[in-house]
């Protein structure tokens, strides 16, 4: 089992089931994963404010975490703003 495994699994573990993915090459170990581990549904993203919008929106409807798996510092920049309205919204 690999270290992205093993974050998955606690994540489904806590009651994720989605994951909006704009992965880049550092993140292939977690993409992987995302293969194996099929309590997690990988949904592919186009650019990471959709990712960020896409999981707040999900978790307000289900009341429960979506997961986001953005590319380092300039995914999660793009992000950011979803971010913040996520919190914000709690």
């Amino acid at each position: 089992m690999t270290g992205a495994e093993v974050i998955l699994k606690t994540a489904a573990a806590a009651g994720v089931d989605i994951c909006f993915a704009n992965p880049g090459t550092t993140e292939l170990p977690l993409v992987a994963a995302l293969d194996t581990v099929k309590a997690i549904r990988p949904v592919l993203g186009l650019f990471e404010g959709v990712c960020t919008g896409a999981a707040d929106g999900y978790g307000r409807i289900k009341q429960k975490p979506a997961l986001t798996l953005l590319h380092l510092g300039p995914g999660l920049a793009n992000g950011i703003a979803n971010l913040h309205n996520a919190r914000r919204a709690r």
